[in-house]
């Protein structure tokens, strides 16, 4: 019997045994890059890095995507189970800190097997689950007991915005149920006292957008209102307009200072403490005092 694809809030239908769903892939896992990364949160990339696995495609496929080429399926390599778990092996013996699954979402299926395999054959660091925040509860929920970490995005709280960036007017919705699984699943950041080294917990992510610093303020403020402290805050302003956005009204120009500047003002006015914010394109603050001084 033919298995249609549901995995995602898309539920294409796609039969992916012979044909690419809606994110662009088969159900043959691609990667696009595995190696050490050091530009996540200090926390999570530490001195030795993150040992960072790129999925190819993405169900999501927003219009100013950072990683197009990836996410549209343009760069990858078919990798079987037993490669991906010796690939993560293989980080592990090198000494990063992790294993981070950068939007892996569209392959949940296939990777719990792996996932259990390679925990079986002495993968013993925690496993990050690194994602558009764009998730269903119940596909999140195969990955209960196998992921440590949940580093998720939180885009939008407007669906109108939802639809036009990402053709999703279900994010807001949809992100706010797959968060709530994620911190069900993890909880509040745990670190390691002696490394500072994030160990267990919910680090949420929101990108500021370029003319949409009240948005982002609303994001902030359902965050902390739903979590407050509990969950971890990453205040990225590293949005970098690529050639697709040359022509767009507000997309085409990098967020300016001020409109950052108010938006982690906010942040800081609300009550928020346990964030990270950003100077150029890498986190380099913490809200946290035993966060600081690790970027």
């Amino acid at each position: 019997m033919e298995t249609k694809c549901m995995c995602c809030p898309r539920r294409c239908g796609a039969v992916r045994s012979r044909e690419r769903g809606r994110c662009g892939e088969t159900d043959t896992i691609r990667i696009a890059r595995a190696a050490p990364h050091m530009w996540e949160e200090p926390p999570v990339s530490g001195q030795n890095g993150s040992g960072t696995v790129f999925f190819s495609g993405c169900s999501l496929r927003c219009i100013f995507c950072q990683n197009h080429e990836i996410a549209v399926s343009h760069i990858g390599r078919d990798v079987s189970a037993e490669e991906l778990t010796e690939i993560m092996l293989r980080l592990q013996s090198d000494g990063v800190h992790n294993i981070n699954l950068v939007t892996a979402s569209h392959f949940t299926v296939q990777l719990v097997p792996v996932l259990q395999r390679a925990k079986q054959s002495g993968l013993h660091i925690p496993i990050l689950w690194n994602s558009s925040g764009y998730e269903l509860p119940e596909t999140l929920r195969m990955l209960d007991g196998l992921i440590d970490i949940y580093l998720p995005d939180f885009k939008y709280l407007n669906a109108q915005t939802a639809a036009e960036y990402s053709a999703a007017p279900d994010y807001p919705e949809t992100a706010k149920a797959a968060l709530a699984e994620m911190v069900r699943q993890c909880g509040a950041p745990q670190l390691d006292p002696q490394t500072g080294l994030m160990q267990r917990g919910v680090q949420v992510r929101h990108l500021v957008l370029p003319g949409h610093a009240q948005e982002s303020r609303q994001v902030l403020w359902y965050l902390y209102q739903t979590y407050g402290n509990d969950i971890g805050y990453s205040i990225m302003n590293q949005y970098t307009p690529m050639p697709q956005m040359k022509e767009h009204p507000l997309l085409s120009r990098r967020v300016t200072e001020q409109e950052y500047g108010h938006v982690v003002q906010y942040a800081r006015r609300i009550g928020i403490e346990n964030a990270f914010t950003q100077e150029g394109e890498s986190a380099c603050e913490s809200f946290i005092p035993e966060f600081s001084g690790q970027s």
